[in-house]
């Protein structure tokens, strides 16, 4: 039994490894350019903010250290989405004439606005930029990352130009669940296949989103995604449907990200999004978390269960192959950790633990199903998402 589950796994994991290597080296990668614009466009950045005190000053603090664009330029529009915290506070004590606070006003009641539709609306009302670039508050810049997205924007004629950026872990939390989510996201939404106009296969990643101003128009903005909770994605695909051009690059040299900082905040904002980012099909969720089972828990189970049968006497000769399988299935988790690594600069740390990172991933999975289709605990930052 426990060899015919390992080659089970070998088999799934084998499959996941190709893809993922398809992805990534199909990818393109946008780097800083030393040089100017090529075009001048005047650009607004909006931040919306909910309770990211922990956040918001450097945040604020990378944006405008990042360029030297004037005010005649840039505008940078930080949105309160009336947070409980010192996040207003906070974000005021900066000076600079590039820089806007908006105190967000409540959420209206003809519809149901979830997530940052609505503190993204209200900014993109006052904004005058040609073009509109949202990034989130745990978002970090780099020096020349807003003149280079723009300029390859206005090069290749891009609509929406989103970026996967540099993935930052703190806690184990993170070491456990990110490096892996970020290589399923690699594989669900093949990087070829997304900026292929020719496909229907869309994807945008929410902490890097810069819109042409025309095309975000066209969509109706943010306002006429109000009740989707994964936006980014609804956005993407909305903007190949209508025949415009989306390209999703890698960022890594742009931009970092911390998305989650506590075990509660990444289970929450998992189990938020995953469900909806697969367009609430439930056979493709379950497939999903039954792939994690395979590929990353099931030769965590096989390996414990061998040392089982060695401890109890039960050892026999085929018990030394599967004992070879499992560790090359272990080896095949530390270079898919190695591999999607080099693009999100995630080293392989507490790689071993993979199995169990597999599996908080698979519970994430029903866990959003649940939520999602029950409305029960469906919330983001204590804020329900349910009607």
């Amino acid at each position: 039994m426990i060899l015919t589950l390992l080659l089970l796994s070998l088999y799934a994991i084998a499959i996941y490894w190709g893809k993922l290597r398809s992805s990534l080296r199909q990818a393109p990668r946008l780097t800083i350019l030393p040089h100017l614009l090529a075009a001048d466009p005047k650009i607004s950045l909006i931040i919306p903010a909910y309770n990211e005190a922990e956040n918001i000053e450097d945040c604020i603090k990378a944006v405008l250290a990042s360029t030297q664009l004037n005010a005649e330029k840039l505008e940078v529009l930080v949105v309160d989405d009336q947070s409980t915290d010192n996040t207003l506070a906070l974000a005021k004590t900066f000076e600079d004439p590039r820089l806007t606070i908006i105190c967000g006003i409540s959420r209206p009641t003809d519809k149901n606005w979830v997530g940052k539709n609505w503190a993204c609306t209200q900014a993109a009302a006052v904004a005058t930029g040609e073009f509109l670039l949202f990034i989130d508050a745990d978002v970090r810049l780099k020096p020349k990352a807003i003149e280079t997205a723009v300029n390859q924007a206005e090069v290749e004629k891009i609509d929406l130009l989103s970026l996967a950026p540099a993935i930052v872990c703190g806690c184990l939390a993170e070491w456990l669940v990110q490096p892996i989510m970020v290589n399923c996201l690699a594989v669900g939404f093949d990087f070829a296949q997304v900026n292929d106009p020719n496909t229907e296969i869309a994807f945008a990643a929410g902490p890097f989103m810069l819109f042409r101003r025309a095309a975000y128009e066209k969509l109706g903005g943010h306002a006429a995604f109000a009740e989707e909770v994964v936006e980014d994605v609804e956005m993407a695909r909305a903007i190949k449907a209508a025949g415009m051009k989306l390209q999703l690059l890698l960022g890594s040299e742009l931009m970092s990200v911390r998305m989650y900082r506590s075990w509660g905040a990444l289970w929450e904002g998992w189990t938020k999004n995953i469900y909806q980012g697969g367009q609430r099909k439930l056979g493709t969720t379950l497939f999903f978390a039954l792939s994690m089972v395979i590929i990353y828990t099931l030769p965590l189970l096989c390996l414990l269960g061998l040392g089982s049968k060695y401890l109890s006497g039960n050892w026999g000769r085929w018990d030394y192959l599967s004992l070879g399988l499992g560790g090359i299935a272990l080896a095949a988790h530390y270079n898919l950790r190695v591999m999607g690594g080099k693009d999100s600069h995630t080293p392989p740390r507490y790689w071993w633990l993979s199995g169990v990172g597999g599996t908080v991933i698979a519970a994430a999975a029903i866990t959003s199903i649940i939520k999602t289709e029950t409305g029960w605990g469906w919330t983001w930052r204590g804020r329900s998402l349910s009607s």
